[in-house]
This record gives C-alpha cells, sequence and structure tokens, in this order.
C-alpha cells in the first residue's frame, strides 16, 4: 500500500496533450484557421503560378506546418503555467484593445465598498 495516488490526479480536470502539448481543442482550432488561411492562398498562388492541380498539395504542406509551428508556439506560451493560462491572456489583451469585454475583475487601485463610516 505504498503506492502514491495524488500523481492520478494531476490532470484529471483537464484535456489531456495529445500533440506538442496541445489538447484536441485547441488543435482543432489551429486546424481549422490553418484550412481558412491556406485553401484560398494556395488557389491564389497555383492560379497565379499557371498550375491549378497545385493548390491541394500546396494547401496540404500549408496546413501541415502551420499546425506544427503553432503547435509549437502554443507548447512554449504553456510551458509551466496553469491550465487555461493563454486563454485568459487572450481575453485580458482584446479587452484591453476594446475588442472583447472580459469577464476578470482588471481593475487595480484601493476598492471601496461604498458606504462611509460614521
Amino acid at each position: 500500500m505504498g503506492q502514491d495516488h495524488g500523481v492520478l490526479a494531476e490532470r484529471v480536470n483537464a484535456e489531456p496533450a495529445i500533440f506538442r502539448g496541445c489538447a484536441s481543442s485547441e488543435l482543432g482550432a489551429l486546424l481549422a484557421g490553418a484550412v481558412v488561411f491556406w485553401l484560398p492562398a494556395a488557389l491564389l498562388l497555383s492560379i497565379l503560378a499557371g498550375a491549378p492541380a497545385l493548390a491541394l498539395g500546396l494547401s496540404a504542406v500549408g496546413i501541415l506546418a502551420t499546425v506544427w509551428l503553432a503547435a509549437g508556439i502554443l507548447q512554449r506560451l504553456k510551458r509551466g503555467r496553469p491550465d487555461g493560462y493563454y486563454q485568459q491572456r487572450l481575453v485580458v489583451w482584446l479587452h484591453r484593445r476594446r475588442l472583447k469585454r472580459s469577464p476578470l475583475i482588471l481593475r487595480t487601485g484601493t476598492w471601496d465598498v461604498g458606504r462611509r463610516l460614521p
């Protein structure tokens, strides 16, 4: 009975890492973004090159390279940080540029309950 079961519960509430430290939902988002970018870009480049059949191969290589590189960048961002760290950083970044309201409390300074002592 000398087993240490505390290690088993370390990632119970988090998605498991599947590829280069990314979970399946993160990989899905990376893949969707890469497809949205590379399919039209590869089609345009292949038409300009005069070989429209090249679009499929060019887009496949671009998508794979983008997912590989972006997963590596996310892996470095997540290293040594708690789960959900970079999602919160993105929300704060969008809030500071007034693109999205943040559900996080970002106020600094003195807090007051709104009452005065008699």
